[in-house]
């Protein structure tokens, strides 16, 4: 075993005895101490924090409060030691929009920052919060990464904005998220309400205020109200990046624009989106660059 911790001042001179066998450095203010696989918090004082006893496991302070382990069970403690939440959950995640996820007997649910249970563990999955809405599912797991069974949307007073009906969800961006039902994908928005049917046969994520859609192994773009920008015709294409996508069709590959234009025609063996409208791109063994201007013109750069 080495030479106890201590923690010392700039200029050398002790700060806290040598007395534990293990240490975290400091953060807001607090120190993690350990000793014989017990966690305790030091303060820069060289003040034992916790004053109720030590911890099995604990982590270091993040905007005010830290996670706690004790007896095989999770709860939450404050700057001053105060256990917000006792010990008492099989699981507490981070907070993420004032909320965190904790698990009890395999179920699920919400806490606030004063340790309320906004949604008392009841789901069999639930998810962070993002843009508002929270997934959560009732069903069962197939090992450790796939879910079986029904998946909605909660808000922050609990609320099932969308009941658990889909058979998969995403999580929301640019204000809708993708869904699965019956094999087909769709997007909702934060109502609940399908501004995307489940009809295509894969979805990708909005960006730039379109997403990607494929149908009958073809792909192509729809914007946020379901119309189909660009139809699906093309055997792959990439996300739009400054208002220009990668697309293949036939073994060639070219660009298009937000309206589906084709800015440069599939022609070339490869391509490869940059910025500011300049695109890598391959032909005939021979790597160079393209340049589309805001006028469609394009410009062929090789290195020399």
């Amino acid at each position: 075993m080495g030479k106890p911790w201590r923690y010392c001042t700039s200029d050398e001179k002790l700060l806290i005895q040598p007395k534990y066998d293990d240490a975290e450095p400091f953060s807001e203010s607090l120190a993690l101490m350990g000793r014989k696989c017990q966690w305790v918090f030091m303060h820069q004082t060289g003040r034992d924090m916790v004053r109720s006893g030590y911890y099995n496991f604990a982590e270091l302070f993040r905007e005010g409060w830290t996670r706690v382990k004790l007896n095989g069970k999770w709860g939450l403690i404050d700057k001053t030691g105060r256990e917000v939440v006792p010990p008492k959950y099989d699981e507490i995640e981070s907070f993420r929009e004032g909320l965190a996820r904790v698990g009890l007997n395999g179920k699920y649910g919400l806490i606030d920052k004063t340790g309320r249970e906004v949604v008392p563990p009841k789901y069999d999955e639930a998810s962070d919060f993002r843009e508002g809405l929270a997934e959560v599912g009732i069903g069962k797991w197939k090992g450790d990464d796939e879910f079986i069974g029904k998946m909605g949307f909660i808000d922050k007073t609990g609320r099932e904005v969308v009941p658990p009906k889909y058979d998969k969800v995403w999580d929301f961006s640019e204000g809708l998220a993708g869904v699965k039902l019956n094999g087909k994908y769709g997007f909702i928005d934060k109502t609940g309400r399908e501004v995307v049917p489940p009809k295509y046969d894969w979805i990708g994520d909005f960006r730039e205020g379109l997403a990607a859609v494929e149908l009958n192994g073809k792909w192509g773009f729809i914007d946020k109200t379901g119309r189909e920008v660009v139809p699906p015709k093309y055997d792959e294409i990439e996300s739009f990046r400054e208002g220009l996508a990668g697309v293949k069709l036939n073994g060639k590959y070219g660009l298009i624009d937000k309206t589906g234009r084709e800015v440069v025609p599939p022609k070339y063996d490869w391509v490869e989106s940059s910025s500011e409208g300049l695109a890598r791109v391959k032909l005939n063994g021979k790597d160079f660059y393209i340049k589309v201007f805001p006028d469609g013109k394009v410009v062929e750069y090789y290195d020399e």
